[in-house]
């Protein structure tokens, strides 16, 4: 049996999407780790149920495993709802959710491939928001994570959806943390910056994956803002790189 050192988030609910890969899996991983009972939400099956065998495995305990796509809004406002009827609360979300959409000049991307990174990438945001501000008010200290990319402050050419999706992601993030101010949640930006990911690799082919970070390294700092008292409004993004660097000094 674990201590309470190593389990600091023991009776917490976490709502990890994007969790059957990268920074997604990696995160439901440490925080299932450090004792929170992990919902995780992907689009396959298969891989969510084996992130659950990985965490049986290092717990003991299962996941909940909510096999949906973001662009389902219905179905996230399901999830809020089972959520509230089966625990009555969320303590964290980290949503790691998101598509690169391919890099091309903005006018020559199709319609539809717009609208999809659009849907997933920024009307996902609003729609979890919307189904799970009640569930963190629920909790004596909500957090949501919401992460981020450095195209949003920086863009540059091809990037045009990516980058203005995370843009608008960060703007509503922001909007919506000064609305609840005066309540226990509380919204974090996290930038982890160049990362061993599929999304990675699709933006970059001919990239050495071993010259990047693992995603497993930032299970911690995940953890940890879950567990920051008070992160204050989140004016800008925390970044993974300077975390890291601060870790090794």
């Amino acid at each position: 049996m674990s201590d309470s050192a190593s389990t600091p988030l023991s009776g917490r609910y976490a709502l990890v999407t994007g969790a059957s890969r990268g920074i997604g899996r990696a995160s439901a991983l440490a925080l299932a780790k450090a004792g929170a009972h992990v919902i995780a939400t992907a689009r396959t099956q298969g891989a969510l149920e084996e992130l659950d065998d990985e965490i049986v495995s290092v717990t003991g305990r299962h996941a909940t495993l909510v096999p949906m796509d973001l662009t389902n809004g219905d179905g996230l406002d399901q999830l809020g709802l089972a959520i509230h009827q089966r625990h009555g609360r969320l303590d964290l979300l980290v949503h790691s959710g998101a598509m690169l959409g391919g890099l091309m000049p903005v006018a020559h991307m199709d319609p539809p491939q717009w609208d999809k990174v659009v849907s997933v990438n920024l009307t996902s945001v609003y729609r979890l928001i919307r189904s799970i501000e009640p569930l963190l008010r629920q909790s004596d200290a909500g957090r949501a994570i919401f992460l981020t990319s450095g195209v949003a402050v920086r863009p540059r050419a091809f990037w045009g959806a990516y980058a203005a999706t995370k843009a608008g992601l960060e703007a509503l993030v922001r909007c919506w943390a000064d609305e609840i101010e005066s309540t226990k949640v509380r919204a974090i930006i996290l930038d982890p910056a160049q990362m061993r990911t599929r999304m990675r690799a699709e933006a970059f082919p001919g990239e050495d994956p071993e010259t990047l970070p693992h995603p497993d390294e930032i299970g911690p700092l995940v953890v940890e803002l879950a567990q920051m008292p008070d992160p204050g409004l989140p004016k800008s993004a925390v970044l993974f790189r300077e975390w890291k660097a601060r870790q090794g000094a």
